[in-house]
């Protein structure tokens, strides 16, 4: 796991208007991207969006390290969920509750009233809560990477960010309506209320932001459980693959994000099942043991040689340790497991770049231009892409990934600049040359909106 100081998002600093430092130091929170996590998240959104009238696709869903339970939605259709949340819930059906309730925020409109206070709030708060974690997210590390985040939390929490109870009044019933609709239980809705109900005595300092940004009434408690009673699904449990999916989750995050002392109180020795053993191996890697990591690591591929995520995990060790050659073939096979993925794709390319074998310049090609078909904004497959480009003697298309990439990253002097390179050198009337005129398009509005 690596730490990403990220740019700031291009397309973000246009639609909000708002003028932010180039950098934000990392603080309190953070950027999680993980394939694995990503999979298991959006095979618990998908539905939902679905039965909402949504288009999973139109949707960003962004993981913030942050131990408080939170989870909020922002113009745009962007939907924020912190680590703390999914390591506190105990069921898959707590995390759906909660993602159906901010499905229906969106579904209602609720996030279209906040575009003018989003446009005049302070940059800070929109750099800590939209602009840094969009910003955060094009960069495309292909494991677990904190990234950015600014201060400001609970000033956006208190105001951007909070909901009036009728509001969350419609957002619950129409959170109802999309679990049933999906046929699984609101009950993980009621019991992820009950939680922040024994917060209620709290200061509103240690409360958590959840409960100060979305107000709690006994109405809705009680709205909930007679919506428990009378749901068909009621008694309905999550199924084993989504149970098994969150328990691999919840260990991930506990592997790479606590301590080794911490991991080994939630999962002892004794423990000796799949998320355990999977906790286990990866903080004892974080933790510096790199053997012991990679002889936790080899017993799970052994048990499951086609689950694409261990053989990941082994590839990053192996990669992040220097061990290139090594690293090389569990990355291919991890891909090969699973072709689809961008960020397998990246990991891989990145990989075949940094082992700077000529034989490899092509596969590694191929693998950028699949990620950046599924995350074209990916300013660190735009940067890979350059170097590959580049090792071609392709100056042309170097320049215009080196532009694509200063676009992605919101400096426009600098994406203005090599597009106009770039066009100098292609082809006139080529893609190449057709795209780097858009670039250089781009680049002028946003120099003019700053």
């Amino acid at each position: 796991m690596r730490k990403i100081i990220a740019p700031l998002f291009a397309a973000l600093l246009v639609a909000l208007a708002a003028t932010v430092p180039a950098r934000v130091e990392a603080k309190e929170g953070q950027l999680v991207r993980d394939a694995e996590i990503e999979d298991i998240i959006r095979a618990y959104t998908t539905p939902l969006f679905q039965a909402a009238g949504l288009s999973p696709n139109d949707i960003k869903v962004y993981l913030i390290r942050d131990s408080r339970l939170n989870a909020f939605v922002t113009p745009g259709l962007r939907m924020f969920i912190n680590t703390g949340l999914l390591m506190r819930a105990e069921t898959p059906l707590q995390v759906i509750g909660v993602i159906a309730h901010e499905t229906g925020h969106l579904a209602a409109g609720h996030t279209a009233t906040r575009g003018d206070a989003l446009s005049q709030a302070s940059a800070t708060v929109i750099a800590s809560y939209v602009l840094g974690l969009g910003a955060a997210l094009l960069t495309g590390h292909p494991e677990l990477a904190p990234a950015i985040v600014s201060g400001g939390q609970d000033i956006a929490l208190k105001g951007l960010l909070s909901y009036t109870r009728s509001q969350e009044s419609t957002a619950d019933q129409m959170a109802v309506r999309f679990l049933n609709g999906t046929h699984q239980s609101p009950r993980g809705l009621l019991e992820f209320m009950k939680i922040l109900g024994g917060q209620e005595v709290l200061y509103n300092d240690n409360q958590d932001p959840y409960l100060r940004s979305h107000p709690l009434t006994q109405d809705r408690i009680a709205f909930l459980e007679d919506q428990v009673k009378k749901s068909p699904y009621s008694n309905k449990p999550a199924s084993p693959e989504l149970v098994a999916m969150h328990n691999r989750m919840r260990a991930k995050l506990y592997g790479f994000l606590e301590p080794l002392d911490r991991v080994l109180q939630v999962y002892p020795e004794t423990d000796e099942s799949l998320p355990a053993r999977y906790a286990r191996a990866i903080a004892h890697y974080q933790a510096g043991d790199i053997d012991l990591g990679l002889k936790l690591t080899n017993a799970l591929i052994e048990e499951m040689p086609k689950d694409p995520y261990f053989r990941e995990l082994k590839g990053q060790m192996l990669f992040e340790y220097g061990r290139l050659a090594e690293a090389l073939p569990e990355y291919q096979e991890a891909v090969r497991l699973r072709p689809r993925s961008p960020q397998l794709r990246l990991g891989l390319a990145q990989v075949e770049i940094e082992t700077n074998r000529p034989d490899l310049n092509g596969a590694a090609l191929e693998n950028i231009e699949a990620t950046l078909r599924g995350e074209p904004d990916n300013s660190i497959a735009w940067r890979l892409a350059a170097i590959a480009y580049g090792r071609k003697g392709d100056v042309g298309m170097a320049a215009l990934a080196l532009a694509e990439r200063a676009l992605a990253q919101g400096k426009a002097k600098e994406a203005k600049e090599q597009a106009g390179r770039a066009q100098e050198i292609l082809p006139p009337g080529s893609p190449g040359a057709i795209r780097a005129a858009d670039i250089t398009g781009l680049a002028d509005q946003l120099i003019k909106n700053n």
